[in-house]
């Protein structure tokens, strides 16, 4: 009976039924009483993972024919909020005046014209980032803008009461009584437009999918023809774990039947924390570069009668997020990382962490616009090889550099060097110049009220205080 309300107000949007169906399935867990969590007692750590460097890379032959049936779909539904912006993050500019998008786009281009193959483009955008993406790709890219099936539109899904499970309302604003499913909404966007059947009957059969804020996310060949080699329905880019780690979610393997499933934070309890965080015993996360047979989806999706049924996760809010006395609602979402347990005989692979560089802070953002990342004839963001692989560790003060802004504000000539550091730490306002250089493990502290001027010279394990200066 609840859910009939929801449908209606669903279907009032013209939402499809396959996002429709999904949520429904989501929203049953709710009803149910289901937690989400998985118990460490039911699950066993995930071993025996090849690696791309070591086990792959050297022992594959490329096979350049597949790209002709792959797709190569980015996430780009965010706004970029929690860094202060109002447009897609993808738009961000990230080296000179090439943003995210501008570098992705370069490599699909340049890609087509090394293998002289038309390698699918397609991005997942949301109502927020639709209209400024498809502009810049209109003004700058109108070849790919062109392009049959560019977008493919995130839906939305209704808040819910926290206590009866009813939509929620905002009659100060509604749009306030929606919010986004999370991007495991990805298959349900593919079902519910008809772009899965599109993609099918147009020849293409594997799907690599990755967030557009990760610029390391790119079309490896050997990744491609290892995926098909091994003819499996869904494979997983993981990294390692590291201490810096812990609190994300890993992968695993359940002791019911063997599958390969993630879990989140959200997913642990108090009681499993410590083995949750135990990162020598769960060794790998998923770092959101995912590889999908479209064949095999579909027939999952036709299997569970037009829907993936993937976890939920559970989020309690309130229906305005400026109002904290508004109504106490709940949001449900998935992940698409998740569906690895809906697809049996998944796999996964260790990829370095080259792959995964998501810019979530100010902190990556910087790091990023430095020397001590290079751009590749191809377009690739590559960790600068003086850094001997490991990249500088930034910790820009929290409470002063939390939004772009304020960090454009920080750099108004120029990022300085970085290449040679070990570790900056920034605590209070400064302003950087170009050909300010840091070496090894710097620290720079400006008690005073207004921004200080770091000195244009080099600094080495150095202990800076410009509040007097």
């Amino acid at each position: 009976m609840k859910f009939t309300q929801v449908r209606k107000k669903m279907e009032a949007e013209n939402i499809s039924q396959a996002a429709i169906s999904a949520f429904e399935s989501t929203f049953n867990s709710l009803v149910a009483g289901e937690t989400g969590i998985i118990p460490e007692v039911t699950i066993s750590p995930a071993g025996g993972l090849l690696t791309v460097e070591d086990d792959i890379a050297p022992n594959i032959t490329q096979n350049p024919s597949l790209l002709s049936e792959t797709v190569v779909l980015k996430l780009n539904g965010g706004l970029g909020t929690g860094m202060g912006l109002d447009f897609a993050k993808s738009l961000l500019p990230v080296k000179g005046d090439d943003t995210f998008l501008d570098l992705t786009a370069k490599q699909v281009v340049k890609m087509r014209e090394d293998f002289g193959t038309n390698v699918k483009f397609m991005l997942m955008n949301s109502f927020s980032t639709s209209s400024d993406t498809l502009e810049f790709f209109r003004k700058k890219y109108p070849e790919i803008a062109d392009e049959k099936g560019l977008e493919l539109m995130q839906n939305k899904v209704p808040k819910l009461d926290r206590e009866t499970f009813v939509p929620a309302t905002c009659e100060s604003d509604p749009s306030n009584e929606w919010c986004p499913p999370g991007h495991g909404d990805l298959y349900a966007a593919l079902v519910g437009s008809g772009q899965l059947d599109s993609l099918l009957a147009d020849g293409f059969k594997y799907m690599f999918v990755s967030n557009s804020d990760n610029l390391g996310a790119t079309l490896d060949l050997s990744i491609l023809t290892h995926f098909s080699v091994s003819d499996v329905p869904f494979m997983m880019e993981c990294c390692e774990r590291t201490e810096n780690d812990k609190k994300g979610g890993h992968l695993c393997v359940r002791n019911l039947d063997q599958q390969l499933v993630l879990r989140e934070s959200a997913m642990c309890s108090k009681d499993d924390e410590a083995e949750f965080q135990n990162v020598s015993k769960h060794k790998y996360f998923n770092t959101n570069n995912l590889w999908i047979r479209l064949d095999k989806l579909k027939e999952i999706v036709e299997k569970s009668g037009g829907f993936i049924p993937l976890p939920m996760i559970k989020n309690s809010k309130t229906v305005d997020p400026k109002d904290d006395e508004s109504q106490k609602v709940v949001q449900l979402e998935t992940a698409m990382g998740a569906a690895i347990e809906c697809f049996s005989g998944a796999s996964a692979i260790v990829v370095p962490r080259t792959r995964f560089a998501p810019v979530k802070k100010c902190n990556d953002l910087l790091l990023l616009r430095s020397d001590a990342y290079i751009i590749t004839d191809d377009f690739r963001a590559q960790l600068n090889p003086e850094c001997n692989g490991v990249a500088p560790v930034i910790a820009l003060d929290s409470k002063k550099y939390k939004l772009v802004s304020a960090l454009d504000k920080a750099i108004p000539n120029g990022v300085p060097s970085l290449f040679k550091c070990e570790r900056l730490t920034v605590t209070g306002e400064v302003i950087f110049q170009s050909n300010t250089k840091f070496v090894g493990n710097v620290s720079i502290v400006n008690k005073a009220a207004e921004a200080k001027v770091v000195p244009a010279e080099t600094f080495e394990n150095k202990d800076l205080d410009l509040t007097q200066s």
